[in-house]
């Protein structure tokens, strides 16, 4: 791992210390924040950054560094389930259409075009509106939304590798469609699929961000990145820092992430 790290060029080495930094920050940030993020800490309301308030207070006097520690857990964490849930299921169904009866691929391939003609982000909207937004039902349904998109990539990717030889010498000597799927053609198909899950990842966050925004995402005391500029946009003129901190969070994250995805597909392609 350290070897392909020092491969990549400066655009993938800033990309992977950007996203190791945020995950590092999802998994200890919260034992780490100076105060208790729910706590009114300052007496000054959209205080400006000072020793005490590294990035100043937000509209109830709370501390934004604290906030966004906590925050980032959630925004990383729920994003990295979703997209684990949407790939894991979209490339199970994937290899279930590949190697199964003709009827099956007919099947699940009109579903997911179905799926995939309804926009993402109304479909996402409409569920969370009709079902809520707990922490579990926002993760199935951020997760749902997604599970077309990589059902295509997936179904393409094992259609392909079921047509080649080493794949009828196992059918023709007897092996089973679970020893075709998970030991023929699975693993052919995971360098592909990390860089779709990458994909994914970044689509969620900015999903999961939009839908917090908007209201409809995690809910009071919980907040995730998208929850903290939206509770302090309107203090964005006299206490710009708790909306800039957390946007520009979103912003790093995502494009960090890219960049990784794009210089390990280049080497790979190189």
């Amino acid at each position: 791992m350290l070897h392909a790290a020092r491969r990549l060029p400066l655009s993938g080495k800033i990309g992977l210390a950007i996203v190791l930094f945020w995950l590092m920050v999802a998994l200890i940030g919260p034992f780490i924040a100076p105060y208790t993020p729910g706590a009114f800490v300052s007496e000054e309301v959209f205080a400006g950054s000072s020793g005490k308030f590294w990035f100043g207070s937000d509209f109830l006097g709370r501390d934004v560094l604290s906030r966004l520690l906590v925050g980032a857990r959630f925004t990383v964490g729920l994003s990295v389930l979703a997209a684990t849930l949407a790939c894991a299921t979209g490339t199970g169904l994937a290899l279930t259409a590949a190697v199964g009866p003709r009827w099956v691929d007919e099947l699940l391939s009109r579903a997911m075009d179905t799926m995939i003609s309804i926009p993402g982000k109304v479909f996402a909207l409409v569920m969370v509106a009709a079902f809520g937004s707990s922490l579990m039902l926002l993760t199935l349904i951020v997760a749902i939304t997604y599970v077309p998109g990589n059902f295509r990539i997936a179904r393409s990717l094992a259609v392909g590798l079921a047509r080649l030889d080493y794949v009828e010498v196992a059918r023709a000597r007897g092996e089973g469609r679970l020893h075709l799927a998970l030991v023929e053609m699975l693993p052919n198909m995971i360098r592909p699929l990390f860089a779709d899950i990458g994909l994914r990842f970044v689509f969620i966050v900015l999903l999961l961000s939009g839908l917090s925004f908007l209201g409809l995402g995690l809910q009071p005391p919980d907040a995730d990145l998208g929850s903290l500029v939206r509770e302090n946009v309107s203090g964005l003129g006299e206490g710009a820092l708790a909306v800039l901190v957390p946007a520009l969070a979103i912003a790093s994250l995502t494009v960090s992430v890219n960049l990784l995805i794009d210089a390990a597909t280049q080497g790979k392609a190189r």
